[in-house]
């Protein structure tokens, strides 16, 4: 599969999550086996404005290319000159978010927002499209609800202002995550566009993922939630697509010591106080189903250092 002239090694890729796909836990997919890994989502203004929290967002790691970073907003000029302006950071690919359903992002017409002003969205993309060598993606969602249901239209437009790729995911803003992502719509983008379309939601197993490329023919297969705790989540698509058959789930020595490595890699890139405590949310993702999973959880909230969160991990897992 190749996104301009970025060439991936396999069609699987880690969706952008914002507090979810920071360096860290890129690197550990990319062990795994992802094709490409998309950085969480940075704001072009917050950019614009030199914001200090935006440096640690685009941290990228050479290990873990190919990479494709981010920007959302709803302001052409803006969008286009940061796109510019970061173009020499060695990322692959530059998305633009057009399918965030966040209420405050959305308020200011921006994510998913951006699917109700089809002309907007061709200005967008063409103007960075045009200011930059790398390849320009989009990501969007079915509609922005029942009543604007134009992922075809919007996909098309991309594509006729400079898009390379389109992303797809099969549900409307107003759904968020609930319900059934609805493939025929990435199905329907598929046969309305000559590049690379991705598919997206309710793709957890490889079985999943398969169904998905023969259902709607789509080029790739973003994986968001289901890589949550779950790096692990590539190697089996891997595995499923070359033999029909998954592998056996990592055991739960290997998940305690995937979440400790993952601990250390999160202290190393944001510092003792940051990183671990935003390792509380990604052991619970790890130890979901796992027998006594909510008592531990309730017990890493309230760790403070790497040595509590090594010493509970080992006592509670075994």
């Amino acid at each position: 599969m190749k996104i301009g002239e970025v060439k991936l090694e396999n069609p699987y890729i880690l969706a952008p999550m914002a507090g979810v796909t920071d360096l860290p836990f890129r690197l550990l997919c990319k062990e795994q086996g992802a094709g490409l890994l998309c950085m969480e989502m940075i704001s072009a203004k917050a950019l614009q404005y030199k914001n200090k929290n935006t440096k640690t967002l685009l941290a990228i790691h050479p290990e873990e290319y190919p990479v494709s970073l981010q920007l959302f907003g709803s302001e052409p000029d803006i969008i286009s000159e940061i796109a510019k302006m970061i173009e020499p950071l060695p990322f692959q690919i530059l998305d633009i978010n057009m399918g965030c359903p966040v209420p405050k992002i959305v308020k200011n017409g921006e994510g998913s927002a951006l699917m109700l002003r089809p002309e907007l969205v061709y200005e967008i993309v063409s103007k960075t499209a045009k200011a930059i060598k790398k390849p320009v993606t989009v990501k969007i969602r079915k509609g922005f609800d029942d009543a604007h249901i134009n992922a075809v239209e919007i996909a098309k437009v991309a594509e006729e202002a400079g898009a390379k790729a389109v992303a797809v995911h099969g549900r409307t803003r107003e759904q968020y995550y609930s319900g059934k992502a609805d493939w025929d719509i990435i199905r329907q983008v598929k046969a309305a566009v000559s590049i690379p379309v991705i598919g997206n939601g309710d793709v957890t197993t490889g079985e999943q993922a398969i169904r998905m490329r023969e259902e709607t023919g789509c080029d790739g297969v973003m994986i968001g939630r289901g890589a949550q705790g779950n790096p692990w989540i590539f190697r089996e698509l891997l595995e499923y697509e070359k033999t029909g058959k998954l592998p056996e789930r990592p055991s739960p020595e290997v998940i305690r010591e995937t979440m400790l490595r993952h601990a250390r890699l999160q202290m190393e890139y944001k510092g003792d106080f940051i990183g671990i405590r935003e390792m509380r949310k990604h052991v619970a993702w790890y130890t979901k189903g796992m027998k006594g999973s909510s008592k531990l959880r309730d017990e890493i909230n309230r760790t403070e250092s790497y040595e509590e969160l090594e010493a509970l991990l080992y006592e509670k897992i075994k």
